[in-house]
């Protein structure tokens, strides 16, 4: 079976046209998030949690239910806040303090989102395949998640 790649070139001419549509920050985190879902394969997680009150809080996304808050420091997506770094995990399952909203999630990738110099949130994706995010994504999602900041 031929693997599929994402044309992050694409994805981020997309999101920059989709983005520039309105203001509203809801909005345009749905839109990236279900732009992020339909662009990349074998993911079964894409979305944003959001700073609110030093805690991240669950923001627009696709897949199925996920954990509401989560913790600085706690998890991938706490991790990230707290380093101010991308996250890249090849298997969660060895991940220290790894909160499992989807049992199926095998590895996961988080980027920090930025505005004005703080951290407003970040950007997560779950897939249940082990080791599925490289370096190509890591440098692609963070791209992406530059055109995010900018319409949030």
């Amino acid at each position: 079976m031929e693997e599929r790649r994402t044309d992050y070139h694409l994805l981020m001419q997309n999101a920059e046209a989709l983005l520039g549509m309105t203001e509203n920050r809801v909005s345009n985190l749905a839109n990236a998030s279900a732009l992020l879902y339909d662009a990349l394969p074998e993911i079964n997680w894409a979305g944003f949690y959001l700073m609110e009150e030093g805690h991240l809080i669950l923001g627009p996304f696709q897949g199925k239910v996920a954990c509401v808050l989560i913790e600085v420091g706690k998890g991938v997506c706490g991790t990230a806040v707290l380093k101010d770094a991308t996250q890249l995990v090849a298997d969660v399952h060895q991940f220290p303090g790894h909160i499992a909203c989807d049992s199926a999630s095998n590895s996961e990738i988080v980027v920090p989102l930025h505005k004005d110099g703080q951290i407003i949130g970040v950007m997560d994706i779950d897939s249940p395949l082990l080791s599925r995010f490289t370096e190509e994504d890591k440098a692609g999602l963070e791209a992406f998640a530059r055109i995010v900041e900018k319409h949030v």
